[in-house]
């Protein structure tokens, strides 16, 4: 969720489609299988843990989920998007801990 105070940038003279939005697909992924670049593109391989049954238990099958391609310049961009996130998401945990009062039985 961008930071409602903080306004989005305006990278020049792009728009970008509000038809776009319905259409783009969600990622889900619970790490990186392996990175690497080709031809001056970096390329990122999003996996996510698949659980299946196995008997009496459960395996545990990693799949892979996107391809991520981009340029130096876009991967630069992502960073920066998820540094600030992260950055957002300590922030707000830490403002819950200070706002939860303690409980004594």
């Amino acid at each position: 969720m961008a930071d409602p105070e903080t306004p989005a940038p305006t990278p020049g003279s792009v728009t970008i489609s509000t038809a776009s939005a319905e259409r783009a697909p969600f990622l889900y992924f619970d790490g990186v299988s392996c990175f690497g670049h080709h031809n001056g593109a970096i390329q990122i391989e999003l996996a996510a843990n698949l659980l299946l049954p196995a008997g009496h238990g459960v395996r545990v099958d990693v799949i892979q989920t996107a391809h991520l391609r981009c340029s130096l310049a876009a991967a630069l961009a992502l960073r920066e998007a998820l540094d600030k996130s992260i950055a957002m998401m300590q922030q707000g945990q830490a403002q819950a801990v200070e706002i939860i009062p303690d409980v004594k039985n």
